[in-house]
């Protein structure tokens, strides 16, 4: 079976509204959502396993109607007419919160068409081709996607899997690894490493550090072996991976990752921005971006360090975000005009930052004027 491709990885996205099929309960604090896609949209949800959307509604946020918005990875295999997310509750988490305990079949949901680069490189082909992927917690839902789609691609694909999770009753999606499992016997594998339950082997007991690390990758899983890699989880188990990855040779080209974060973004706040105001003195940085076609300027004081997103959404609520953290890339817009300097970078790869790309959700300006393109 042939992987269906997305159109673009870098596409600009727009938001729809899409009706909630279902949801089905995963774990006791995650769920899986399923929407509808119709067939004036499919065009526009087209994507590649691994992607990623931003869902926006409107909740009660103390008190007030705020528009909130998260990303979550899609965590199915592409196909025509729906689209599933898994949404696992974070602790104080308003969006989250509410998708578990309130969202039902026949509720609207406003999604961004797909975006992120958490993508396989690797066709499968005539050729052995192996995978392994690191993930944790709701890590595993870009995951599962991959994993899917790559080994329906042809018998010649091996994909193993580390999962690194609390204790057995946190485990997303358990069903469904069985069934590849199952499906796939000899060449799809799952080592489950459960932090507050012991198992038999210690190497799957507690939680994963660098000795466990090299027990699992440099013992059940020969490294050099590998084609493609896909880390997905907490910062720290990322970077702790990347590490070992580095320590052992492994080209940079060859290791995707994606961080996940609680999506709770404290800057900026809803789809207007942090309140600023220009200084009167003058002493303001210009502004400028393009969007949609259309030309847009605003003046940001030059003491109150704010983003570009930020004094984008000012003026125009329609930039496009999502966590806003410099993780899922939605921000994403090219410089064209003046200097910047970003705080944070976890999405961008790069050759797009050598090409000029930036989030502007972390890019503050360092000259006078600043000009961006989220058409580029």
């Amino acid at each position: 079976m042939a992987v269906v491709l997305a159109p673009s990885t870098k596409r600009r996205s727009a938001f729809h509204t899409l009706t909630v099929r279902g949801v089905r309960r995963l774990t006791e604090d995650a769920v899986e959502v399923t929407l509808d896609v119709p067939p004036r949209l499919q065009d526009a949800f087209g994507y590649l396993p691994g992607q990623y959307v931003a869902l926006r509604t409107t909740l009660d946020v103390d008190g007030v109607p705020r528009e909130v918005r998260r990303s979550y990875s899609i965590c199915a295999d592409p196909r025509p007419g729906e689209l599933r997310v898994a949404v696992k509750r974070d602790l104080g988490g308003v969006f989250s919160t509410w998708v578990n305990e309130s969202l039902t079949a026949g509720d609207t949901l406003e999604v961004m068409s797909p975006l992120g680069q958490f993508t396989p490189r690797t066709t499968p082909g005539e050729q052995p081709v192996s995978f392994v992927a690191v993930a944790a917690g709701s890590g595993i839902t870009p995951v599962i996607a991959i994993a899917r789609s790559m080994l329906a691609g042809g018998p010649n694909v091996r994909f193993d899997l580390v999962y690194a999770n609390r204790a057995a009753m946190d485990v997303m999606f358990l069903e469904e690894l069985a069934d590849l499992k199952d499906r796939y016997p000899a060449r799809f594998a799952v080592h489950h490493v459960l932090s507050r339950e012991q198992r038999i082997s210690p190497l799957l007991s507690g939680r994963i550090d660098a000795e466990k690390l090299e027990g699992l990758l440099g013992t059940v899983i020969a490294t050099d072996r590998v084609d493609e890699w896909f880390l997905c989880g907490p910062f720290e188990l990322v970077q702790l991976c990347r590490d070992f990855l580095t320590e052992r040779g492994v080209p940079a080209e060859k290791v995707r990752f994606e961080l996940f974060t609680t999506g709770e973004p404290t800057r900026p706040e809803g789809s207007h921005g942090r309140p600023v105001v220009a200084a009167d003195n003058g002493e303001n940085y210009t502004i400028s971006f393009n969007l949609d076609g259309l030309q847009g300027s605003v003046q940001s004081p030059t003491h109150a360090r704010e983003s570009i997103l930020n004094a984008a959404l000012r003026v125009r609520p329609d930039v496009p975000f999502a966590c806003a953290g410099g993780v899922c890339g939605t921000c994403r817009a090219k410089l064209v005009q003046g200097t910047v300097a970003m705080e944070e970078n976890y999405a961008l790869e790069p050759d797009e930052v050598a090409a000029g790309f930036v989030l502007t959700c972390q890019a503050h300006p360092t000259s006078d004027a600043v000009a961006v393109d989220y058409d580029a």
